[in-house]
């Protein structure tokens, strides 16, 4: 079996992350890590009390990530990826892990596109974004993509691969982009969704918020996709 982290950025979600932590399968995995992106609440206190390791990033989604991507275990050989207002369904982890675990995929994405959606959890305009996104690359670049969603996992040495750069809500598409023009095995898989436990989502919460990330993920999508670097 994989030697597995878990990699959570989070700002401002006091009232899920000791939840989300609490439920992680401690059996798939070596550490749950829980990057504080700038919190003003409680959340790093109660991941850390809930089990998790507790590092601090600059502000910015990608820069969280890429903080506990730096911060993982030397020997974690997979990187898991998810949110942490609790809309992911960790339960889902083994479905995740398989195809790298069984050698046949360096990538995998969980679609909540195809998975099962508890009614609310997403907005009309994130899965008409998701939808419309999949289909530029599948212009651009070839690649079948359904979905952006954060719940997904990769080899450490097919991360590193990929240098990522991107820091703002773009780092998922950098990702996909990437691991496309790598050739990466890449395997996309149905993944349950959620409404969030509680707090108010940072891309979707209103439409100052939406658009502002609208417009830097389709700025990631032209740029990437051109190979510019940011």
């Amino acid at each position: 079996m994989a030697i597995v982290s878990i990699i959570i950025p989070a700002l401002n979600e006091a009232e899920s992350i000791g939840r989300v932590v609490a439920e992680m399968p401690w059996d798939l995995i070596a550490e749950c890590l829980v990057v504080d992106n700038g919190s003003k609440d409680d959340t790093a206190e109660i991941a850390r009390a809930a089990g998790a390791r507790v590092v601090t990033s600059p502000r910015g989604y990608g820069a969280a990530c890429l903080a506990g991507s730096n911060a993982a275990r030397s020997d974690s050989e997979v990187l898991v990826y998810m949110d942490g207002d609790g809309s992911d369904v960790i339960a889902g982890l083994s479905d995740l892990l398989g195809p790298i675990e069984r050698g046949e995929a360096d990538f995998v994405i969980g679609s909540r596109m195809r998975g099962k959606r508890e009614p609310g959890s997403m907005l009309a305009s994130q899965v008409f974004a998701g939808r419309f996104v999949g289909l530029l690359l599948r212009v651009f670049l070839g690649a079948k993509y359904t979905d952006m969603g954060p719940f997904r996992a990769i080899r450490r040495t097919s991360l590193e691969k990929l240098q990522m750069s991107e820091l703002t809500y773009g780092w998922n598409l950098e990702m996909q982009i990437k691991a496309v023009k790598q050739r990466l095995r890449i395997v996309e898989i149905p993944v349950d969704y959620r409404k969030r436990i509680g707090g108010e989502s940072k891309v979707s919460g209103d439409f100052k918020a939406s658009m502002k990330a609208a417009v830097r993920i389709l700025e990631v999508l032209f740029r990437v996709s051109a190979g510019k670097s940011s």
